[in-house]
């Protein structure tokens, strides 16, 4: 494909004022003058007619006008003006007659010039007016000298309107585009006002917003990678200490064996749960079949899975049956799993779930969280509870976002509540 050269935006507005300005005279040259000729033409009737209502045979030359000649036709007679020859240089009298007979008024071509006629006939007599072009072409010229100097003058000072409008939206684009270019320097300063209310002022808040948004991201992206790292590294750093440990023969194999195991569980876990997460942010933008799915016993079986790993936590479930809930059971499952994951660390004593009115509260007696904590909490490694980074929350909120719910956490007077409900439309 070939690669046109870079033109300004400037250069190219002068060279659209320029074919304006091209279209513009040539229409004002060429159509308008035909534009005008049936207006002359019709001014040229009346101006050829009204004269014959005066004139008769005893043709008076002072009263003439040298532009009309007159004929009279009386019976076989032909009486004619003295300036018949100077309008139309004919001399076969009857030719002319022939050519003035077939309409009461009209035009004819005669040796590559057009004349104009009008005639008026009783039972005796037959008056004819004749005029050559020579008044169309002076209206024509009239007219288009009066149009053409102001057509001319307000088409430049619209030009240079345009001009100095392009030059001012041209310096605010070059403004823009230093912006964005320097976009990720922070030395360069990024402050841009438009004084007009316009779109470019609009563009500008965009990329500013753009560029802010995009150093929280980096922030956040920063951060998150010192968290994973730091997330990772604990279990990584345990289990190499055991095995240098076994090495100097300060541990026995089979009890760092079974530290070692454990470790590389929570490490595996962590990577699955990392996995699971980029699977979100790709399902998202993609569409799932969301079906009714029987809520009663999601919840029943994710008891029944926990409820062994603290005998001393007493798990209270109440569900309408009438309330109904969609999605997939697999990310129904998912929430649960990471939900009361997180439960089982914080509870105390009872974990209540409530699965009425299409909504879903899952309830634990633990501490209610800080409130300086509530506003990230759903938000990828960010620190947590008592310092701890994690994924669960990050992937409850986005899995239930595939299935267009919300959730919301409050704390109660004693624990704190998780809040499932319908997104709103």
């Amino acid at each position: 494909m070939k690669i046109l050269g870079k033109t300004k935006l400037s250069s190219q507005l002068l060279w659209l004022i320029g074919i304006a300005f091209v279209l513009l005279f040539t229409s004002l040259g060429i159509i308008l003058p035909k534009m005008l000729i049936p207006v002359a033409e019709s001014n040229l009737y009346s101006y050829l007619n009204e004269p014959l209502k005066y004139v008769d045979s005893n043709i008076d030359q002072k009263l003439l006008n040298t532009e009309i000649a007159y004929l009279y036709v009386i019976e076989d007679q032909i009486v004619y003006s003295d300036n018949l020859d100077s309008v139309i240089q004919i001399r076969d009298l009857k030719k002319l007659i022939d050519y003035t007979s077939k309409d009461k008024y009209g035009k004819f071509t005669y040796n590559h010039k057009t004349y104009y006629y009008y005639t008026l006939t009783n039972e005796t007599i037959k008056k004819i007016a004749i005029s050559n072009d020579s008044y169309i072409n002076r209206t024509k010229t009239a007219i288009l000298s009066a149009i053409f100097p102001i057509v001319f003058i307000t088409f430049l000072i619209i030009g240079l309107m345009l001009v100095l409008w392009s030059s001012l939206i041209v310096r605010k684009i070059e403004k823009l585009k230093q912006k964005i270019d320097n976009i990720d320097n922070p030395d360069f300063n990024h402050n841009i006002y438009f004084e007009t209310d316009d779109e470019m002022r609009s563009l500008s808040y965009a990329i500013e917003d753009m560029r802010l948004s995009l150093i929280h991201q980096e922030e956040y992206r920063n951060q998150m990678y010192q968290n994973i790292s730091h997330d990772f590294k604990t279990p990584l750093t345990v289990i190499k200490s055991y095995i240098e440990a076994v090495d100097d023969k300060v541990e026995k194999p089979e009890d760092a064996l079974k530290i070692i195991k454990e470790q590389t569980s929570k490490l595996e876990k962590k990577v699955h749960s990392l996995l699971y997460l980029n699977k979100l942010d790709y399902l998202k933008d993609s569409k799932t079949e969301l079906v009714q799915v029987d809520m009663a016993n999601i919840i029943n079986t994710e008891v029944e899975k926990f409820k062994y790993h603290n005998k001393n936590i007493d798990f209270i479930v109440e569900v309408d049956k009438k309330s109904k809930y969609y999605g997939t059971v697999e990310h129904w499952e998912t929430i649960f799993d990471n939900l009361l994951s997180n439960f089982m660390r914080y509870t105390k004593t009872k974990i209540k779930i409530t699965a009425k009115q299409n909504k879903l509260i899952l309830y634990n007696d633990g501490e209610n969280i800080e409130e300086s904590l509530l506003e990230g909490i759903f938000i990828p490694f960010r620190k947590g509870i008592k310092g701890e980074f994690g994924l669960g929350l990050a992937i409850v909120q986005k899995t239930l976002k595939l299935m267009k719910y919300d959730i919301s956490i409050k704390n109660e007077k004693v624990g704190v509540s998780f809040i499932i409900t319908k997104e709103s439309k």
